[in-house]
């Protein structure tokens, strides 16, 4: 187990393996995506290397992001790869879910447990209107794949929007009725580019929070490892509906993430002001103590909170760079 200098464990490592993506949703990539850096990623033995010294300091779960991961073509044996490193007890992914109803059953095989599909809206004009993508039929479709290939965890990533999807809540609590899924509303946070539309369009997700205990939803116990959410839970349905409310007091204390971007820094925070490359410690399996060492060194610089209440992002100007 490593711990930071304020204590908390790191079990699970946020691993973006690209930071490409073919939506342009509004919050993110309104204009789509626009090579900044040259797309050298990290490659499957540089991943194998990475995650095996992570797996050797404590940490078992990794979550392979983007951008959008499963725009690369070697994707599936990217997670066959992790999955099979020894002490990783569960590889999860984040997606837009426009390629799931095709490959979910080769992603399930691959080793991908747990899957996190991003849907925010369930209208399909209003789909289009925020992803720019009138997919919303497609991802569906994909919903009920996923469910047939036995993922042993999906969920659904909805960004909550003021004036754009927040009016949809009862329509999304219907979307559960019936399916063991947790529905997530995450509150959008500021970045480097959406400083305008966040003035416009953030809702507190206490509002949310409110409006479900009016309905009869009650919290449970956050499990060890998970994410940040909070969950909620109603007698009458089969799903859960989660909420990520990172503007919450002391949203960071239960931090236990790390992240590494596509192309090998380490962020120690997802509003840090930059990374610290580990690219050249990934070579060879020989470099594994000193990327270990390295580590646990760096992760004792990590900061206590983030600074997003001062609209402080840090270095990140988008989410699609390191997949939330």
């Amino acid at each position: 187990m490593i711990l930071d200098a304020n204590g908390r464990s790191f079990q699970y490592l946020r691993l973006s393996i690209t930071d490409v993506c073919n939506y342009r949703c509004s919050y993110c990539l309104p204009n789509g995506y626009v090579e900044e850096a040259p797309r050298r990623f990290l490659d499957i033995d540089e991943i194998r290397h990475l995650v095996t010294g992570f797996a050797e300091l404590g940490l078992w779960k990794v979550r392979l992001t983007g951008g959008e991961p499963t725009v690369r073509k070697d994707f599936a044996q990217i997670a066959a790869t992790v999955s099979a490193i020894p002490g990783i007890g569960k590889v999860a992914t984040t997606t837009n879910g426009y390629q799931l109803a095709k490959h979910a059953q080769l992603w399930r095989d691959a080793g991908i447990s747990a899957i996190n599909i991003s849907i925010d809206s369930l209208d399909p004009v209003n789909f289009q209107r925020i992803t720019g993508m009138d997919h919303l039929p497609r991802v569906l479709k994909g919903v009920d794949a996923a469910e047939a290939a036995g993922f042993d965890d999906i969920k659904i990533n909805t960004v909550l929007l003021k004036d754009l999807n927040h009016h949809e809540l009862d329509r999304f609590l219907d979307f559960v009725k019936d399916r063991q899924i947790s529905l997530r509303f995450i509150e959008l946070m500021e970045t480097g580019d959406n400083a305008a539309y966040f003035e416009k369009h953030h809702l507190c997700a206490s509002t949310i929070i409110k409006a479900l205990v009016a309905r009869g939803w009650q919290p449970v116990a956050r499990m060890i490892a998970a994410g940040p959410a909070q969950e909620f839970s109603h007698p009458a349905y089969a799903g859960k509906i989660g909420i990520i409310a990172p503007y919450a007091k002391d949203f960071c204390q239960t931090c236990n993430r790390l992240r590494v971007t596509a192309r090998g820094d380490l962020r120690l925070c997802l509003f840090g002001d930059g990374g610290h490359n580990l690219r050249h410690l990934l070579q060879s399996a020989d470099q594994k103590n000193e990327l270990q060492r390295t580590v646990t060194s760096l992760l004792q610089q990590k900061a206590s909170t983030h600074l997003l209440h001062f609209h402080q992002s840090g270095a990140t100007k988008n989410l699609s760079a390191l997949g939330g």
